[in-house]
C-alpha cells in the first residue's frame, strides 16, 4: 500500500477510508462503502469482517474455510468501481458493479454486479452476478492507479 493509501482505490488514507468500518467504529452508509470495505478486508485477510458483512441467509456452513482459502491464495492488486446504484434505506437494496484485479498465478479480474440489502440498521452483501471480463484500451489509464497508460503498465501482463 503506497503511503497508507486505502486498498479500495479511493485515494484516501486507509485510516480515514475503510479502517473505521473494518475496526467496527462505523458502519458503511452505502452499498459502495460496504463493497469497498469488503475489498479491503480481502486485502488484509479479515475473514471476520467478511463473514459479518455477508447477509446471514447467504452464509454457507464452510464459509470460514472458503474465505481462508481465497485470502491465502490470492493477491489483490486493485479495484475499479464501474457503476453504483446505491439504494435508499427505505428501499433496502443497492447494487455496485466493479472489477477487482487479483493474482493467483497470472493477473486476472473479477467483474461482478453485487447486490446489497439494508437490514437491521446496516448494509449486507447479498450476492453477485459474475460478468464477462472487461477489455481495456491500450491508451486508457491503467486500473492500478499508476497514472500510466494501460499499455505501459499492466497491459502486457493480462
Amino acid at each position: 500500500m503506497k503511503q497508507n493509501i486505502c486498498y479500495c482505490g479511493h485515494h484516501k488514507k486507509y485510516e480515514k477510508c475503510c479502517y473505521p468500518f473494518l475496526s467496527c467504529k462505523l458502519k458503511p452508509e452505502t452499498p459502495e462503502q460496504l463493497m469497498r470495505s469488503r475489498y479491503s478486508a480481502f486485502c488484509i485477510k479479515d475473514i471476520e469482517y467478511l463473514i459479518a458483512t455477508q447477509h446471514p441467509s447467504m452464509r454457507q456452513h464452510n464459509e470460514r474455510d472458503v474465505l481462508t482459502q481465497i485470502v491465502q491464495n490470492t493477491q489483490w492488486l486493485g479495484l475499479k468501481v464501474l457503476k453504483t446504484r446505491d439504494g435508499k434505506i427505505s428501499h433496502g437494496f443497492g447494487f455496485v458493479e466493479f472489477i477487482a484485479f487479483y493474482k493467483n498465478i497470472e493477473i486476472e479480474q473479477l467483474h461482478e454486479n453485487s447486490k446489497f440489502v439494508y437490514e437491521d440498521q446496516q448494509w449486507y452483501y447479498l450476492d453477485g452476478v459474475i460478468l464477462e471480463p472487461v477489455k481495456f484500451s491500450r491508451n486508457e489509464q491503467c486500473w492500478c492507479g499508476s497514472n500510466k497508460k494501460f499499455k505501459r503498465c499492466h497491459g502486457g501482463n493480462m
